[in-house]
């Protein structure tokens, strides 16, 4: 059974609202003190009622100091879990896009709060920001080789937001073997891409949108790409 965290009188409005960050300054800290949770322990987060709200994790040494990742407190964060949050990002993406190239999950967007992945074709970028994520990262590895049979698996863990929730940076291959010159397609443009060693994941996945608004122009009052 997992352990609950109990917010203070009112301050459970904000999660009923749609909000999935819990504060550290809204935590009930008699009824349930944070320096008793470990960083990344999985809770049940509870109104100051004790109602159940929800499932998430915690980590007691940063302002944000639980994040929620679903309102049914009967869910755990496991194998089944990504896996299903995963496969409901694919079709996601599937319906905006035509080859493989794609930031498969955006954090908090896709229910994976910390979690981001690109993908290029059958390499996979992972970057984990907090400390829930890296608990389970073993566990994100084997659903992406379950899911997908990639080539590679690169964990780019060598953003600075990861130092605020006390994880270290690191960048590490994980699974199978980077190719030597890894190509994708964007808007019809060829690239090679610098996943080991270059910025962030290793490609600006998450604006692509942007990249094919700027190929348009204006022609007789009419929008057509270049």
């Amino acid at each position: 059974m997992l352990a609950r965290l109990r917010l203070k009188k009112n301050e459970e409005r904000r999660i009923q609202q749609g909000h999935v960050w819990v504060f550290s300054n809204e935590v009930d800290i008699i009824a349930t003190p944070l320096k008793d949770f470990e960083p990344g322990q999985q809770v049940i987060i509870e109104a100051s009622n004790g109602k159940p709200l929800g499932m998430g994790f915690v980590n007691p040494n940063t302002l944000i100091c639980a994040r929620l990742l679903s309102r049914s407190p009967k869910l755990e964060l496991n194998m089944k879990f990504l896996k299903k949050r995963i496969q409901a990002a694919q079709e996601l993406r599937e319906m905006h896009f035509d080859q493989p190239f794609y930031r498969l999950v955006f954090g908090d967007s896709d229910g994976l709060s910390g979690l981001v992945i690109d993908r290029f074709g059958d390499v996979f970028a992972v970057q984990i920001t907090t400390a829930g994520m890296e608990v389970i990262k073993d566990d994100i590895v084997q659903v992406l080789e379950n899911l997908y049979h990639p080539q590679a698996i690169v964990m780019k863990n060598n953003t600075s937001s990861r130092e605020l929730e006390g994880l270290p940076l690191y960048e590490e291959v994980v699974y199978g073997e980077m190719p030597a010159e890894l190509i994708i397609e964007e808007n019809g443009v060829k690239f090679s891409i610098p996943v080991e060693g270059g910025q962030k994941t290793g490609w600006f996945l998450d604006l692509l949108e942007n990249s094919k608004v700027r190929r348009r122009k204006v022609v007789d009052g009419v929008i057509v790409d270049r």
